[in-house]
């Protein structure tokens, strides 16, 4: 009698291996023997692969409970915690709010406008009076002095002496109209923080990333490199090697630019500053002297140029050799730049912690230039 065939693995012509065994009842390839099929595995190894069987059939029991349970019962639970929600009320209190306090402010701010202009008008009146009532005086003088030299002879004269020199001595009391505070409305009476604040954020959002500005690489100092969306300006102490002889170049401080400046309107851009410890942002006039190491063309020691200034850890505005601290807790990512040439303000603004860094008034007489300063990496026109 023959003996009994030898079970093999599919694989490799020899027993079957234990991973063969785990993954189906007939391992990898199927229990072969001389060119016929033979039984199955032993009943150790069927059992084992039954009880693996039983094992996931389990399995997949609790995983269908746990989805069934899911789906009847923590499904509707959460769908009925957001319609339920105080998310929305949340909204809807705070906006109101919000509404409210802006209400009231408009009201006080209006309020404020129209004292302001009674105020102002009352003065203008007084003066009016009071100018008028002069002027009526010296015309009588005028008048009687006229008559007096037309009429009188010498006796005449002598003997109305005392009269002219009492009617001259109340004319020469009357002094020369003197430019006046009080003729002009006081914007500093309807100034509102809150106001400032929301305009400044509305308009740094409504003009996302920035207008359309790009550097120009014409007045981009040696100590400046620009990047090819001419958005980043890096710095280098070795001056490179470019045609410092143009004359929109700046050749001493690492000054730069915007290609296009601004008239009129509003304006506002980003610059991305986190990288660098030492720059300089703001507006000039195209005027700004580009040669030299004066202040002349130095950006915020001189009266064309108007900048938000970090030094390490020290922060300034700067306009004509005049800087002032500005004190921040840390310092900003981004700063924002707002221009408002019709309302005749410059300010800037971390739009992070939606703080205004620095406001300054100034009746700007010429186009006004983005313009740019960095001694330390590198800075960007946020997109």
């Amino acid at each position: 009698r023959s003996a009994a065939p030898v079970p093999i693995c599919g694989r490799g012509r020899r027993p079957p291996c234990t991973p063969c065994c785990s993954l189906t009842l007939w391992g990898c390839g199927g229990l072969r023997g001389r060119g016929r099929d033979v039984p199955a595995l032993s009943a150790a190894l069927f059992s084992a692969f039954q009880n693996k069987l039983v094992d996931r059939c389990e399995r997949l029991q609790l995983q269908s409970a746990a989805i069934a349970r899911h789906v009847a019962e923590v499904l509707p639970s959460r769908s009925q915690a957001v319609l339920v929600s105080p998310a929305r009320e949340l909204v809807i209190q705070r906006l109101m709010l919000v509404g409210k306090v802006c209400e009231n402010e408009e009201q006080r701010l209006l309020e404020e406008v129209h004292a302001e202009e009674e105020r102002a008008q009352q003065s203008i009146l007084t003066q009016r009076e009071h100018w008028t009532e002069a002027l009526q005086k010296l015309s009588a003088l005028r008048t009687y002095l006229v008559d007096v030299i037309t009429n009188l002879d010498d006796q005449g004269l002598v003997n109305a002496e005392q009269d002219i020199f009492e009617r001259t001595e109340v004319a020469e009391g009357i002094l020369e109209p003197q430019e006046s505070a009080k003729l002009n409305f006081n914007q500093q009476r309807v100034q509102s923080p809150l106001l400032h604040r929301l305009w400044a954020h509305c308009v740094l959002t409504s003009l996302p990333g920035s207008e359309e500005i790009s550097i120009d690489e014409k007045t981009v100092s040696p100590h400046l490199s620009l990047s090819e969306d001419k958005k980043t300006l890096t710095f280098s102490a070795r001056k490179a090697k470019l045609d410092s002889d143009g004359p929109e170049r700046f050749d001493h401080w690492p000054n730069a630019l915007a290609a296009a400046s601004f008239r009129t309107g509003l304006h506002a851009w980003k610059v991305s500053v986190e990288k660098s410890c030492a720059y300089k942002l703001g507006v000039c006039y195209g005027s700004l002297p580009r040669k030299g190491p004066g202040n002349e063309a130095r950006l915020g020691f001189n009266a064309a140029s108007w900048v938000f200034s970090r030094y390490d850890k020290e922060f300034r505005f700067l306009h004509a050799g005049q800087p002032q601290p500005v004190d921040l807790l840390r310092a900003p990512a981004e700063v924002g730049v707002l221009v408002d040439l019709d309302g005749g303000e410059v300010l800037f603004y971390d739009p992070d912690s939606c703080t205004i860094l620095f406001s300054h008034r100034e009746a700007f007489v010429a186009p006004l230039y983005p313009v740019f300063a960095v001694a330390h990496q590198s800075i960007s026109l946020s997109q």
